[in-house]
């Protein structure tokens, strides 16, 4: 169901948006969700954010590349939400990129099931009620943010985003608050500098920019391929390492059954909630994870999010 009320946006550049009224989506939550789980999930592009009034808010570039979205969440009590649209040439498609961005997008009785299936994982989803990943906007954002934090500390990456978003991306007023969404991709490809980018870091942002205006880096696309496939296919983008091109795939295409079973962290945490003498491995990690089948991904990041609650592992 959608409505229409006024909208609130502003560019960059302060000229006053012409983007017409706010659509209100009410959109169906399949299963357990919180919104304020989601809200105070903190990692990557919003590292140091956290919507605390009980609403969340998104700016992004749409999938099509070619535009802003702006939106203001609401979690109902009956568990749906209500989302104000601003910005969006096609809301249908903006309200399918926010849940993938919000794990709304597959129903939730699978991963139930696995917590019913694996005792340890049940406990922890219990102790996290209503906790789903939180996705980067895009593959697109995912990958230039995987440029701009290589060797950054996360706090300082956030801060270089902002001032890049600010100076060549969108600004919106989202229930009160200024948001900054990324640049376009045909913008990063205008810039020949930038404060805090060396041109190393500029030329593998342009890499980015083009592949996504190639296809590259589309989620649907990406989601749909094997591990086997997609990862070596990220790694192909300059500066996108195993580490990366793990990150991309797993937290910006909306894919729920890949298993982070190379990352170090991820096994210090299997090895606290399992009561485990050492660090899993390879195939005990696979072995661990079958009972998790089809949401290994979302397991996966929920005891990493855990680990990082327990003060098992540093925060991101």
């Amino acid at each position: 169901m959608v409505s229409e009320g006024p909208a609130s946006t502003m560019p960059a550049d302060g000229a006053r948006a012409s983007t017409g009224p706010a659509s209100t989506v009410t959109m169906v939550v399949d299963g357990p969700f919180s919104l304020a789980a989601a809200a105070s999930f903190g990692f990557g592009q919003r590292s140091g954010r956290s919507d605390t009034d009980g609403l969340m808010r998104l700016a992004f570039v749409a999938d099509d590349l070619s535009h802003h979205v702006g939106a203001v969440l609401r979690q109902e009590p009956g568990g749906g939400l209500t989302a104000a649209i601003t910005g969006a040439l096609d809301v249908g498609a903006a309200e399918r990129q926010i849940r993938r961005v919000l794990c709304l997008d597959h129903p939730a009785d699978g991963w139930l099931a696995a917590g019913h299936a694996d005792p340890v994982l049940g406990a922890v989803q219990a102790a996290h009620p209503g906790q789903r990943p939180v996705l980067f906007h895009s593959p697109y954002e995912a990958a230039a943010w995987a440029v701009l934090s290589q060797r950054r500390h996360r706090s300082q990456a956030a801060a270089l985003r902002d001032r890049l978003a600010a100076a060549t991306g969108r600004e919106f007023t989202l229930a009160g608050q200024l948001t900054r969404a990324f640049p376009l991709p045909e913008k990063l490809l205008a810039l020949d500098g930038f404060p805090g980018i060396e041109p190393v870091r500029l030329q593998r942002l342009h890499a980015v920019a083009r592949a996504a205006l190639d296809g590259q880096l589309d989620a649907t696309r990406l989601a749909a391929l094997p591990a086997a496939q997609a990862l070596p296919a990220l790694q192909s983008l300059p500066g996108l390492g195993p580490f990366y091109a793990r990150l991309v795939y797993l937290r910006a295409t909306g894919v729920t059954d890949a298993l982070a079973d190379n990352e170090p962290l991820f096994a210090a945490c299997l090895q606290h909630f399992y009561g485990l003498a050492e660090p899993p491995a390879g195939p005990a990690v696979e072995r661990m994870a079958t009972p998790w089948r089809p949401f290994r991904t979302w397991a996966s990041v929920l005891f990493r999010l855990a680990g990082e609650r327990a003060g098992v592992v540093p925060h991101r």
